[in-house]
């Protein structure tokens, strides 16, 4: 009869594939890419060499694996976050604050795709591109329905969404490279709803007929 794992040993082999890819986020966001190594992960994961390379052939294919992961989370945060209000402010300061929670609380993660992810790999490109298109037509869905309503001018809401990505990633950041990063997180927020606002030229009152 061939060997069939138990669900304890299933459980221990999970929670430590999890405990690697845990310490590698840290790792590589620490570190970068290139100065990291299969050494180093397995050190902070607590596990052997051999362990790693049970799980993943590479420190490569490990690392696209995260920025996938990470990627991916990042993004429905931020849809979930804009789908949760109906107003392009509320919609701003929702998105806006869940990214800023990633940031403050998991710097790691944010640091992977803001920093760490970005030209290491050329296994990387497409899926970077993705995700920020991804990224950008979650923006320009509100926008979308603002212009629709009215609530802004008419105007190119990709471009708008684009800038909008660019300038939060920028503010982001320099919040998590901060010394007191949760209290330039609530400063942050303030100061990127005003900008946003104004930034897609907002209008509290819908202009009549």
């Amino acid at each position: 009869m061939p060997y069939q794992s138990t669900e304890k040993t299933r459980k221990k082999k999970d929670a430590k594939r999890a405990a690697m890819m845990q310490a590698a986020v840290t790792v590589f966001a620490e570190q970068g890419y290139h100065a990291s190594t299969v050494r180093d992960i397995v050190s902070a994961a607590d596990v052997a060499v051999g362990t790693f390379y049970f799980y993943f052939p590479d420190k490569e294919t490990l690392f696209v694996h995260l920025f996938d992961e990470t990627a991916a989370f990042l993004l429905q945060t931020i849809q979930q976050a804009l789908n949760s209000r109906r107003t392009l402010p509320l919609q701003i300061e929702a998105a806006v604050n869940a990214y800023l929670n990633v940031a403050v609380y998991e710097p790691a993660v944010v640091q992977l795709v803001l920093v760490s992810g970005p030209g290491s790999i050329p296994a990387l490109a497409e899926r970077q591109a993705d995700f920020r298109d991804k990224l950008v037509r979650a923006w320009q869905k509100p926008l979308t329905e603002a212009m629709e309503q009215q609530s802004i001018p008419d105007q190119n809401v990709r471009r708008t969404a684009e800038a909008l990505v660019g300038a939060i990633d920028e503010v982001i950041y320099n919040v998590i490279a901060h010394s007191n990063p949760e209290h330039e997180g609530h400063q942050a927020l303030r100061d990127l709803v005003q900008f946003a606002l104004r930034a897609t030229a907002y209008r509290q009152s819908v202009p009549t007929e």
